[in-house]
């Protein structure tokens, strides 16, 4: 394998994997795992039609324990707008995955700390070990979650968000199931690499485009007032998928009891 700290393999079939690959620090986070993990991101997003499913994986015991200590440490004599254009590069990183128009997956063992959970908020769907150990830990260090607040928030609520932040108090994947932080959580290895799979022929069902407006369909509705000018607003999203080139596929091969073209 590779000693770059961040893996990206694309499949001819379309199934990109990204994993961090600092198996001796835990792929903890610094400056070059992130700049990496951003450019990557962009990558993907410029490949949608070429790219339908992106899995991000950790190497080694971990998934991702979070900031790197030497990392830090440097930032301990940073000024405050070198910490604050340092956190603004994982900000942005995050939500480049948050925005990618394929479906997202983070498949989680072992650590997830901080930044490492934050990734897993990041993404459309969590595959967690039920064993693994997840913590919002930044108030054990005198900080707070800042960066990663939003896709956490999004993901699990404000009850919960406030009560794990505050706190810092861990906990393992089977409670990451419960609170929404991941949508599956398995016993082992092999449960997780079916779940994978499955996930990929879900991927590959739908239509590339149709994936892309769906996510974009939830932050457009979210939160927001139940009234005529959202009901405006999603049956004019409606129409335009119904006139695409997508949407009259589909509905043509509804009709022919055949595949899309996108599934064949």
């Amino acid at each position: 394998m590779s000693d770059a700290p961040v893996l990206l393999d694309v499949s001819p079939a379309g199934v990109a994997v990204i994993t961090l690959n600092r198996p001796d620090k835990h792929n903890a986070f610094n400056a070059e795992v992130i700049a990496s993990l951003s450019d990557m991101f962009e990558t993907l997003r410029a490949n949608e039609d070429g790219v339908r499913i992106v899995f991000l994986r950790g190497a080694g015991k971990s998934f991702s324990a979070g900031a790197d200590l030497d990392w830090m440490k440097a930032a301990a004599h940073y000024t405050e707008l070198d910490n604050e254009e340092d956190a603004m590069a994982l900000a942005t990183m995050l939500r480049r995955l948050y925005e990618l128009p394929q479906l997202t997956v983070a498949l989680v063992h072992g650590a997830a700390m901080g930044g490492g959970a934050g990734l897993l908020a990041a993404c459309d769907v969590g595959v967690v070990m039920k064993d693994a150990s997840i913590r919002f830990s930044e108030v054990r260090l005198g900080l707070t979650p800042a960066t990663i607040s939003p896709f956490v928030v999004r993901a699990i609520g404000p009850k919960w968000a406030r009560a794990l932040f505050a706190s810092g108090e861990g906990f393992d994947g089977s409670f990451a199931e419960k609170i929404g932080l991941a949508q599956y959580a398995v016993e082992n290895m092999e449960e997780m690499t079916q779940m994978e799979e499955h996930l990929a022929k879900l991927a590959f069902s739908a239509a590339p485009g149709a994936v892309h407006d769906a996510k974009q369909l939830v932050e457009d509705v979210f939160g927001r007032e139940i009234d005529h000018g959202l009901a405006v607003h999603t049956a004019k999203a409606i129409a335009r998928r119904r006139s695409s080139e997508e949407g009259q596929e589909g509905l043509a091969a509804f009709l022919e009891r055949r595949m899309p073209n996108w599934a064949e």
